[in-house]
């Protein structure tokens, strides 16, 4: 029963850190039977460092040098590391991906710039679509006459009782007029008795279109 417990317990938690990514830190479990080898195959898919072009250096939780593991051959675990302690990953590859603070410093990365007449002359953009979108609402509104049903609203008091068809929610009418921040014609503002709604159902304006 120890034995098979043991097992079990053949791998270890330790703290990735990198040379060039100070930013980058990651927990991540090792089994003590993997080859250091192996270990940077594994840390290579986590942190854009060649095998061929990684050293890797252990310490302890104290901040201590335990060891470099220098080789490749030798399981992780001949270095007796323990949950906790650091692995540093030291990239040696001048021309690697990590270096030079490219995944890091988005300032160092050249972006796209584009003037604003050729963006103008380009189709499909959101600028375009916003415009058309615009038009059409410009356009709705000049086809409403200022005192859109009026003649119904004059039937409308405030303080009134009634139920939105959609939905059949019932409330009382604190509002009937126009509102110009809106759209033309004339709305009415209704107090829902359950909290329903865009508003907790505290006042919801409806247009009749």
């Amino acid at each position: 029963m120890d034995k098979l417990q043991v097992q079990g317990d053949e791998s270890v938690l330790l703290r990735v850190t990198h040379s060039n990514i100070k930013s980058f830190a990651s927990d991540v479990r090792f089994s003590l039977q993997m080859t250091v080898e192996a270990v940077k195959d594994k840390l290579w898919k986590k942190c854009g460092t060649s095998v061929e072009s990684m050293c890797l250096e252990l310490y302890d939780d104290t901040g201590a040098k335990v060891s470099d593991l220098a080789d490749n051959t030798r399981p992780l675990g001949f270095y007796s590391p323990q949950d906790g302690f650091r692995l540093h990953v030291v990239d040696l590859d001048p021309s690697s991906v990590t270096s030079g603070g490219w995944l890091e410093d988005t300032s160092l990365v050249e972006k796209y710039k584009i003037s604003d007449e050729a963006y103008n002359k380009l189709d499909g953009t959101y600028k375009k679509f916003k415009e058309r979108m615009g038009d059409q609402h410009s356009n709705l509104e000049s086809k409403i006459s200022y005192n859109y049903m009026e003649d119904l609203c004059a039937n409308i008091k405030v303080g009134d009782r009634c139920q939105v068809e959609v939905g059949e929610k019932r409330g009382i009418v604190k509002f009937v007029g126009q509102a110009e921040t809106l759209a033309p014609g004339f709305w009415v503002g209704i107090q829902y008795d359950e909290p329903l709604g865009k508003h907790d159902g505290m006042c919801v304006i409806l247009n009749f279109m």
